[in-house]
């Protein structure tokens, strides 16, 4: 059935997902009052007209859409396209899978698989303003000498000219050839940060205006956005010339340079409106969802906001965290991770291990327990990524246990690798909410372990202080990383020193 308005009850003991991201910390939806207006999502991350539930229900519409759980209700508004209600699918995977082939295909191909062999390293929180090739190559150098794996490295913002100008700054970058062909010696592809933004008054930004390949307000002017880094214009990508001449500068890097991918960051929905002027008329989302097609040309590339692009071979980071144990930080990575996946973004990233903001606080502030929890819990994502040099921040016995979760990521590479190869296939998420491999068991309001796939448990500790943990084992004859054997189903308390990330595997019947 289907309507631009939808009421439905909740049943008594059904839990819902979806919509963006970044709630994740609040899911499952349905036992207390939650409202959520997608048109256009607000939150800096991927969102997806898409609500599932684990009595087999979903919802879907090609359009944004507003929904609220109240008093025991589901209630569904749409002023853009009509609201599509389907059930009886039996539980949440069934239900996910029936949406998955209906509205979101795989296209049956997997982003580089270097993403998920390796960890990635981004200059972001390390470099911050300070974006140089002697900073570059020397973060780099530090990897290796540390005896971290190397893998991508991307390059972040400070690296180009200008905004819209995608060329080297050349005070700055004098010789990117040789510092890409260093770091390729060193083990590393190489990502540059990249956006849609343009300066206005750079000599790109004046040409790409008088061919009309720039956004426009109402009126006919050209639409100036404020964002984190000043006042620029936006491309206008739903103009094939604009997207073409996007493609040119991207193709450009890596044949004279030898760039490997890209890091489209921004797109977010928040920067545009429903009445810019564009070639081809759009929402607010929808020139997020123009945006993100420039990434499939580009094997390695990765996005941070994304919207009804599920399915696709694009790399989903999640947004900044804070150096933090609450849900502003490490609490929010598995709940939001594992709302990607149930949104069909299956190659999920960790973002910046220990917190984004950690650049900014004194040594005194950084908390060395918080670091290696961070990175645990990152380790056996599909994508894990550091950012700030941990090397730089911790004592050696700190250090090492983040060097170890580095290395177990690398270690279970290639089979974190098949995992997305299966998920290109199947559509189905890499890690997955308990629930949704075992429906039976109850447990829907676990969010803080996850299934690799359907045969590794992944228990982080995500609690100050903590030495132990409770995992919920399904049925089953579990293996420890520490050998241990556990006989599920059963909830059992199991220690957990900072030496340790508790994950265990199914023993094969």
């Amino acid at each position: 059935m289907s309507d631009f308005n939808l009421r439905i009850k909740i049943r008594p003991r059904e839990n819902w997902w979806g919509g963006a991201v970044d709630d994740g910390v609040h899911m499952p939806f349905g036992n207390q009052n939650f409202t959520r207006s997608l048109d256009p999502n607000p939150t800096d991350n991927q969102a997806a007209p898409f609500l599932v539930s684990n009595e087999g229900r979903f919802i879907w519409s090609n359009q944004p859409f507003e929904f609220s759980f109240r008093d025991g209700e589901l209630i569904v508004d749409s002023e853009r396209a009509p609201i599509r209600f389907y059930e009886d699918h039996g539980n949440l995977r069934q239900a996910y899978c029936a949406a998955q082939k209906e509205y979101f295909p795989s296209t049956g191909e997997i982003p580089d698989p270097s993403l998920f062999t390796a960890p990635c390293y981004s200059t972001a929180v390390e470099l911050l303003d300070n974006q140089c090739q002697r900073t570059v190559l020397a973060y780099a150098e530090s990897i290796v000498e540390n005896k971290m794996p190397p893998g991508v490295l991307i390059i972040h913002e400070g690296w180009q000219e200008d905004f819209g100008v995608w060329h080297f700054h050349p005070g700055r970058f004098p010789d990117p050839k040789g510092m890409v062909d260093r770091l390729h010696e060193l083990g590393f592809k190489v990502m540059l940060w990249t956006c849609p933004f343009v300066s206005p008054d750079s000599p790109p930004g004046r040409e790409l205006a008088s061919k009309g390949l720039l956004l426009r307000e109402r009126g006919g002017e050209i639409a100036i956005r404020l964002w984190w880094n000043g006042y620029s214009a936006l491309l206008d990508l739903t103009n094939d010339e604009t997207a073409a001449w996007y493609l040119e500068q991207n193709e450009r890097l890596m044949d004279e340079y030898g760039i490997d991918g890209f890091m489209f960051d921004y797109g977010d929905p928040g920067y545009y409106k429903d009445s810019d002027q564009s070639t081809v008329f759009s929402h607010a989302s929808d020139h997020c969802r123009w945006y993100n097609k420039i990434g499939l040309h580009f094997p390695l590339s990765m996005y941070r906001a994304a919207w009804r692009c599920a399915g696709k071979p694009l790399a989903q980071c999640l947004g900044d965290k804070l150096h933090s144990w609450g849900t502003n930080g490490l609490a929010s990575l598995i709940p939001n991770g594992l709302a990607q996946g149930l949104l069909g973004y299956g190659f999920s990233c960790s973002q910046a291990i220990g917190g984004a903001d950690l650049q900014e606080l004194p040594q005194e502030k950084i908390d060395q327990e918080l670091m290696v929890r961070y990175a645990q819990c990152a380790a056996l994502f599909p994508i894990m990524q550091f950012s700030k040099a941990p090397w730089s921040i911790l004592d050696d016995e700190h250090l090492a246990y983040c060097r170890e979760a580095a290395l177990l990521h690398q270690k279970l590479g290639e089979e974190i690798l098949e995992l997305a190869k299966d998920a290109a296939e199947t559509g189905e998420p890499i890690i997955r909410h308990m629930v949704y491999s075992y429906p039976d068991g109850g447990y829907e309001e676990v969010h803080d372990q996850f299934m690799l796939g359907d045969d590794i448990l992944v228990a982080p500790v995500v609690k100050k202080g903590a030495v132990s943990r409770t995992i919920h084992f399904p049925e089953g004859t579990w293996v420890g990383d520490d050998e241990s054997v556990v006989e599920g189903p059963c909830s059992q308390e199991v220690e957990a020193p900072l030496s340790r990330l508790p994950w265990y595997r199914r023993k094969s019947v």
